[in-house]
């Protein structure tokens, strides 16, 4: 199966597809540099999901809001951070995105709209809706991006976030990366409807379902969404179906789900099937597709070799950007 292809620029295309490549090419190197006790702290590996972070994020301008979840650095890199600041925050260096004081869990670049990943299971939905709102008051088109998972399907702040949203026609997009696991408990057993889209309609807040294995499908169904929102006509709900590769954090024996049912979801692969699908439409060749691939390696290297090189942060600096100097 490939992913459908809708008329693009090649440029636009080809973009796309970088930012798929990076997220995975970076996470395997952090997956990497964990085992090898360089990484400081907990990491939750974005491999697998990589066509809702970018067929979302393409969508999007700088100015516009994204709130991530633990599992965020495929958010970021879809929103356009660097990953050497990304590698470096990882590593605890001063270089890092928040001065290495963040790590995996609470990436943020406040000039790219990235307002944060977020360790609290839906504690980024209602940082969206606060953006929305600013928005909203401020009279922009700017618009807010709130990923999370299907383990946020329960959290009250997700349906209080919803509630708002709808009452007060906020520019946001609730977009639900249902990966079919909350850490080890399947979405089947864990949640009271079969359909997640319902939990929308309660809130009169339109909404879709897609593939989220399928990039194109994400791109094209958030457009009209954003224009929807930046046109002021309120918050949309979508659900992509999707599926993490890797445990739900380094370490995880994966007990709960089988071998058979992990290769399943590996045969729609969504770089795979977006790569195939540009060389079967003639936007790529094989050999346009290994140098993308070796350019990012390089990347990756340089990231690495980057973080390594940077410096710790002083204790001098522990008490810095705590607080608000407004």
């Amino acid at each position: 199966m490939t992913s459908s292809v809708t008329v693009q620029s090649n440029e636009k295309l080809l973009d796309m597809l970088q930012r798929m490549l990076t997220i995975r090419r970076f996470e395997e190197r952090v997956k990497k540099e964990f085992a090898a006790s360089r990484v400081k702290g907990f990491v939750h590996l974005y491999i697998g999901e990589e066509a809702v972070a970018v067929g979302v994020c393409s969508n999007l301008r700088d100015d516009d809001y994204v709130t991530s979840t633990h599992r965020g650095h495929g958010h970021c890199i879809a929103k356009g951070i660097e990953i050497k600041s990304m590698m470096a925050e990882l590593f605890g260096k001063r270089t890092g995105t928040c001065k290495g004081k963040g790590g995996s869990m609470h990436i943020s670049d406040l000039t790219l709209g990235m307002l944060g990943a977020n360790g609290i299971v839906a504690g980024g939905v209602p940082h969206a809706v606060g953006a929305a709102l600013s928005a909203k008051y401020r009279g922009t088109d700017q618009v807010a991006v709130a990923f999370f998972s299907d383990g946020a399907l329960n959290q009250g702040v997700l349906h209080e976030s919803l509630n708002l949203a709808s009452i007060w026609k906020l520019p946001v997009i609730f977009v639900l990366e249902n990966n079919q696991y909350a850490e080890s408990t399947s979405i089947k057993y864990a949640t009271s409807v079969e359909d997640p889209t319902i939990r929308a309609s309660s809130y009169s807040i339109p909404a879709s379902r897609i593939d989220g294995m399928d990039v194109m499908s994400v791109f094209e169904t958030a457009s009209g969404m954003v224009a929807r929102a930046r046109r002021g006509e309120g918050p949309s709900y979508l659900v992509c179906d999707t599926y993490r590769y890797m445990g739900h954090f380094e370490g995880d024996d994966q007990k709960y789900r089988t071998t058979q049912e992990v290769d399943e979801w590996k045969r729609v692969d969504p770089v795979t099937r977006f790569k195939t699908s540009l060389i079967e439409q003639g936007y790529l060749t094989e050999a346009k597709y290994r140098e993308i691939d070796d350019s990012i390696l390089r990347e990756v290297d340089e990231a690495v070799d980057y973080a390594e090189k940077s410096e710790w942060p002083s204790p001098d600096e522990v008490m810095d950007d705590i607080y608000s100097s407004n």
